[in-house]
């Protein structure tokens, strides 16, 4: 009789899989732990999204590069995904300016290269490890026009306002014409559909400008101040 018993004999397919994902735990909880290091004193930051097609000459890269660094100037450190288009302009910007310019690097099969405008760097295999780090130090969400990872980002940031997952920072969408449709949507779908209530509508701001911008982060925190209350970091703790 053959002995057809594959290598590791005695262990099932199934059986060597669970391994691997049991050790993976170690390193979900390493690139945790890195973050919180490395991020934990870059306070008050904002995290800037948009596409990552976007060419050095759009006027959506340049405008984006105005507003980190007028965030950088008035003292925001700037967190981008750290790879090409939008997240460059905003490493870039805020790299001119005189506040950290932080990426937060993602493996993809497909390979992101990584910008060169960066004073701190940190590289994710799991895009779950590397969302906490956009939410969990960011005073303010700046979201330029982009494609399904703009839209993810939104989503989430909103989401978890919206249940009280995390506290309430300002989410503000650059270049009205680009985001029209969504918020004309919203309104006539989700809202007339009771999906959402009006209120949640106002999560949301529309600005342009990048004074405006800065102005309207400084705004929200006018009479509370940038670190979280004791009650907010009890909530960012449990994110």
């Amino acid at each position: 009789m053959n002995d057809k018993s594959p290598p590791h004999a005695g262990v099932t397919p199934d059986e060597s899989m669970l391994t691997r994902e049991s050790w993976k735990i170690f390193q979900i909880m390493a690139e945790f732990v890195e973050g919180f290091e490395r991020l934990a004193e870059i306070r008050p930051s904002v995290s800037i999204f948009g596409s990552a097609r976007t060419d050095p000459e759009h006027p959506y890269y340049t405008l984006t590069e105005e507003i980190a660094y007028a965030l950088s100037q008035a003292g925001f450190s700037v967190v981008s995904g750290g790879g090409p288009g939008i997240m460059e302009a905003a490493n870039k910007g805020a790299f001119r300016g005189k506040s950290p310019s932080i990426g937060l690097n993602i493996q993809l099969p497909h390979e992101q290269t990584g910008n060169e405008y960066q004073d701190i760097r940190l590289t994710f295999r799991h895009f779950f490890s590397r969302k906490v780090m956009f939410v969990k130090y960011a005073a303010a969400y700046v979201v330029m026009p982009g494609g399904f990872g703009t839209l993810d980002e939104l989503a989430e940031i909103l989401t978890l306002i919206q249940t009280g997952k995390t506290r309430r920072i300002p989410i503000i969408l650059v270049h009205g014409p680009f985001w029209r449709g969504l918020i004309e949507w919203i309104h006539t779908t989700l809202i007339d559909e009771k999906m959402i209530n009006p209120e949640d509508l106002e999560l949301l701001q529309i600005i342009d400008e990048p004074e405006k911008v800065v102005e309207a982060i400084f705004s929200h925190y006018e009479h509370k101040g940038f670190e979280p209350s004791a009650e907010e970091r009890e909530i960012l703790l449990d994110l």
